[in-house]
């Protein structure tokens, strides 16, 4: 897909971030965009920053774990553009966990609903618009971690994978029903960002109770996950790769991926299949 001035960009989890890097890139295309996010405040200001560039930009607060938010996020931007061209559904969090079977529920219950969930809302509110119009691109921000596994994190591990997987079937449905209606799925290494703070969004219903978690998994996470990226690269880095990605007509993008964790996964998987 071209992205062209005047086109409208929806991003979610816009405030921070990876998020906050797509709008930059988007808005320097000439988009309008529209952006969301639950931290109000750092919502209000990143609109602010990009109205002072002279970018055409609204703010509203979204929490993805809702659908109705969602539903409400497309109508505020049909009401506002009456259009939408690209949807980037990016919110995204990870809480520290420990071994898989460790794993409190309420963290996997708020990890798998932002992560997981939050795509599907949005993939439910904004592709019917896309389709009836045979044209745009949603972008999914999934992770290296969805496309490789290792120690630790298992919630964040499992929502990546689906994302990916789930990103990868769009595009198969979407080349036989909306054909101008491209996927790419984002696939970051190491990006500045503050993700390593989401904790600061966790839903009070949703803290997590009792001892922290044991660090040995967390400390064999950080040891496998350094073969996934080189040194961290800006979000305003990664969304102008991630651009280029999109009017490339990639369905993967990696801005600062390895090839390495990614490759030991496939090597896996292929040394245990059948012989044809």
């Amino acid at each position: 897909m071209r992205l062209e001035q005047g086109q409208v960009a929806v991003v979610t989890g816009a405030a921070s971030g990876i998020g906050l890097g797509l709008a930059r890139a988007f808005a320097a295309k000439g988009m309008k965009l529209v952006l969301s996010d639950v931290e109000t405040g750092a919502l209000a200001g990143a609109v602010a920053a990009l109205e002072a560039t002279g970018a055409e930009a609204i703010g509203v607060p979204t929490d993805v774990r809702f659908g109705d938010q969602l539903e409400a996020l497309a109508a505020a931007t049909l009401e506002r553009f009456g259009r939408v061209d690209l949807i980037c559904n990016n919110a995204g969090v990870v809480t520290l966990s420990g071994r898989i079977w460790e794993v409190p529920l309420n963290d996997w219950e708020w990890v798998l609903r932002v992560n997981l969930h939050g795509v599907i809302n949005g993939l439910h509110a904004f592709v019917p618009l896309l389709v009836a119009q045979n044209s745009g691109h949603v972008v999914n921000t999934a992770s290296m971690i969805g496309i490789s596994a290792g120690p630790g994190h298992g919630p964040y591990l499992a929502s990546k994978h689906a994302v990916v997987a789930l990103s990868e079937g769009l595009a198969a449905e979407l080349a036989t029903s909306a054909p101008n209606v491209g996927v790419t799925v984002v696939c970051p290494g190491a990006v500045t960002t503050n993700m390593g703070t989401a904790e600061r969004n966790r839903p009070a219903e949703l803290r997590r109770h009792g001892p922290p978690p044991d660090p040995a998994p967390v400390e064999g996470f950080r040891d496998w996950a350094a073969g996934m990226s080189g040194e961290p690269i800006s979000p305003d880095e990664a969304g102008e790769l991630v651009v280029a990605d999109i009017e490339a007509g990639k369905l993967h993008s990696l801005p600062n991926g390895s090839g390495v964790a990614p490759r030991a996964w496939i090597n896996r998987l292929l040394a245990d299949l059948p012989d044809d």
